[in-house]
């Protein structure tokens, strides 16, 4: 069965991924007076300096519904991926397109689904899209079996720095203050419904990323079933350091690296770890 597979820019890939096809719909970034397109173009390199030397905090638009109708372009059925719907809109203009879409083209199948999540997670939800796909599964089946996987998922990530989150009034500058001073580091995580909670605040980075190891083992079950991804805001050794620790403790199917681009690069920052699985 021939299918398009089509993600929000927060869809992190790696060069071994792009072979699937995943049809990419970039978001837009807002650094001070800068306005960046989620893209190949973009070289997130430079825009993390200048995130970190700008004073007001970094700002994302969703793609409009005429970005995600000329994705849909095509007789193939179409499944859709986005951001947790509690943290963009960009879920409401991927729905907006399927309507919009189906006005003129009755006999078009496509889906839109919820990650409740962002980054990696989206990926592994295009991977497994492309699975069943490859494996013969029809489009309601491709769409039961994908709710399923999605209402499995636990997503989490490491923050090497606060500064964002205190740009963003999400953590004041008091707090956020002695939190940089005390060298917190918070785990965060995803909520079922794709909101983002604290997890835990744990002092010094050694520490944090020995219990964000922690952490995946008493969150997750049968890891021998699963695949577990990694994206990491330009810190490859970081990184590749906690796969090394993920295989000495847990048995995974597999495991993937991919590199983080703007979009996740905004939310987690410079040396961000994010997991999904």
């Amino acid at each position: 069965m021939s299918v398009k597979i089509v993600a929000d820019s927060s869809c992190d890939l790696n060069e071994d991924l792009r072979v699937l096809g995943i049809n990419l719909v970039p978001l837009s970034l807002e650094i001070g007076s800068k306005v960046y397109r989620d893209d190949e173009s973009l070289d997130v390199k430079a825009m993390l300096k200048e995130m970190a030397a700008c004073p007001t905090p970094p700002r994302t638009a969703c793609p409009s519904p005429n970005d995600f109708l000329k994705a849909y372009e095509g007789k193939d059925s179409v499944f859709a991926v986005t951001l947790s719907s509690s943290l963009s809109g960009t879920y409401e203009s991927a729905m907006l397109a399927k309507k919009m879409f189906l006005e003129k083209a009755e006999d078009k199948f496509i889906h839109v689904f919820d990650s409740f999540s962002a980054s990696i997670a989206e990926t592994l939800i295009s991977i497994k899209i492309f699975e069943l796909a490859k494996k013969k599964c029809d489009d309601l089946q491709i769409v039961e079996k994908v709710n399923e996987y999605v209402k499995s998922m636990k997503t989490f990530f490491l923050l090497e720095s606060l500064d964002n989150l205190i740009k963003n009034g999400r953590m004041s500058r008091v707090k956020g203050g002695i939190a940089t001073l005390l060298n917190i580091k918070p785990v965060m995580g995803a909520t079922d419904d794709g909101h983002i909670k604290l997890v835990e605040s744990v002092r010094g980075y050694k520490r944090a990323f020995a219990r964000f190891v922690e952490i995946i083992g008493e969150q997750g079950d049968k890891l021998e079933d699963k695949v577990i991804g990694i994206a990491h805001v330009n810190c490859l050794e970081r990184a590749e350091e906690f796969k090394s620790e993920l295989l000495k403790r847990y048995k995974f199917k597999d495991i993937i690296i991919v590199e983080a681009a703007g979009l996740s690069s905004v939310y987690a920052n410079q040396g961000g770890i994010i997991v999904a699985f």
